[in-house]
C-alpha cells in the first residue's frame, strides 16, 4: 500500500491505495479539479459564476458541477429543505465564507429556489441568491478520486478528505469517529468495506458572533446555525450522498430519517 496526502478543499486529502505514485497523482488531479470548479472563494469557479449571474440567466458549467448541483437539489427536495446549498448568504454574514468583491449580498429565503439544472451541462439562475457546495462537493471529490483509482486497476484503497471517506476492495478499513464533546478522543470505532462514511459536527466551527452562537453548519429550513453538541455520521455507497445527508441528520436529529433508506444510507448520532 502507498499513502500520500495533499491539501485540497480546505482540508487534508489522504489517499491510501494498492497502486503506484502516478496512479495516486491522477486521483489527486480529480480532487484538484473539484476544488477549482466549485470553490466559493475563486472568482473564476463555476459556483462563483452562478452566484454572479442574474435571475433568468442560463449558464454552461462543467459536467461535474452540474452533477453536484443536481444531486444537491435532489437531496434538498427529498429532505424538505433540511439540506439547502443556497445558505451561502448566512455563512458570509457570519464570516464563515468571504464576501465576494463588489457584490451586494442577497437575502436568504430558505424556500426560494435559486437555480435549476436543465439539460446537462446547463444551469439556469432562477432568483438572486448565492450557493455554496462545501457540504457536498468534498464527498463528490472523494468519489471521483476512488473512480480514478479503480479505472487505473487499483484493487483496494481509501480516500479520506478531512473525515469524509470512501473505501473499496476486499478488505475492511478501521475508522474512528471523534467524540463531539471531546474531539481529541474517539467516540466510535467501526469498519468500512466498499462504502463511504461522512461526519458533520459543529465542534471545530462553533463560535460566538454578534452575541449569538453560530457555526459553519446551517439548518436549510430556516437559516439557523447548527450548534448542538452532537455529531451525525452517515454510511452510504457514495461519499457525496453521505456528505450531504450528514446535514439532514444533524439538523433533524433523526438517525432514521426517511430520506436515508431511499438513498441506501444509514446513520448514527453521537
Amino acid at each position: 500500500m502507498m499513502r500520500r496526502a495533499q491539501p485540497w478543499l480546505g482540508t487534508l486529502v489522504d489517499i491510501t491505495a494498492d497502486g503506484d505514485a502516478q496512479t495516486i497523482t491522477q486521483a489527486f488531479a480529480e480532487v484538484a479539479l473539484v476544488h477549482r470548479l466549485m470553490s466559493f472563494h475563486d472568482a473564476a469557479s463555476d459556483i462563483s459564476r452562478l452566484n454572479r449571474a442574474a435571475a433568468g440567466e442560463l449558464l454552461e458549467v462543467h459536467p461535474h458541477t452540474w452533477q453536484v448541483l443536481r444531486l444537491a437539489a435532489q437531496i434538498g427536495e427529498l429532505s424538505q429543505g433540511l439540506f439547502n446549498i443556497a445558505c451561502a448568504p448566512r455563512l458570509v454574514d457570519w464570516h464563515c465564507l468571504p464576501r465576494p468583491d463588489a457584490a451586494d449580498m442577497p437575502a436568504y429565503r430558505p424556500t426560494q429556489a435559486v437555480y435549476q439544472c436543465e439539460q446537462e451541462p446547463l444551469v439556469r439562475k432562477l432568483a438572486a441568491g448565492w450557493v455554496d457546495v462545501g457540504g457536498i462537493a468534498k464527498g463528490y471529490a472523494v468519489d471521483l478520486a476512488v473512480e480514478a483509482l479503480q479505472r487505473a486497476g487499483v484493487v483496494a484503497g481509501c480516500v479520506n478528505a478531512g473525515g469524509d471517506l470512501r473505501c473499496f476492495g476486499d478488505r475492511a478499513w478501521p475508522v474512528a469517529v471523534r467524540d463531539p464533546r471531546a474531539p481529541q478522543r474517539s467516540g466510535a470505532q467501526l469498519e468500512l468495506r466498499n462504502e463511504a462514511l461522512a461526519t458533520s459536527a459543529a465542534y471545530f466551527s462553533a463560535r460566538s458572533h454578534e452575541g449569538r452562537q453560530i457555526s459553519a453548519l446551517v439548518d436549510g429550513r430556516n437559516g439557523e446555525p447548527l450548534v448542538m453538541a452532537n455529531s451525525a455520521s452517515v454510511r452510504a455507497p457514495r461519499c457525496a450522498i453521505a456528505d450531504a445527508l450528514t446535514k439532514v441528520v444533524l439538523a433533524s436529529g433523526d438517525a432514521q430519517h426517511a430520506v436515508l433508506a431511499g438513498l441506501q444510507a444509514s446513520a448514527f448520532i453521537i
